[in-house]
């Protein structure tokens, strides 16, 4: 799952990349800091593993007023 400042979110992290980057001659604009949650799931299925990380990211991994999520879903090999 990855979780990143909304849109019009302040974020400091991202501005500081963004300064860098550029201060290093990198043209780049609109750096956002996110971060990236692995979990292993115990499910049944890919619905009933995407429906359980939904309900984590509601309920602890994201803050929604401020944070956006997209889940991954990947089958064990």
């Amino acid at each position: 799952m990855l979780v990143r400042p909304k849109p019009g979110i302040l974020d400091p992290q991202g501005q500081a990349v963004e300064a860098s980057l550029r201060q290093l001659g990198f043209s780049v604009g609109d750096a956002r800091i996110g971060r990236v949650v692995d979990l292993h799931v115990d499910a049944t299925d890919a619905e009933q593993a995407r429906a359980a990380v939904e309900r984590m990211c509601e309920q602890l991994l994201a803050n929604p007023l401020i944070e956006s999520y997209e889940i991954a879903v990947e089958a064990d090999a």
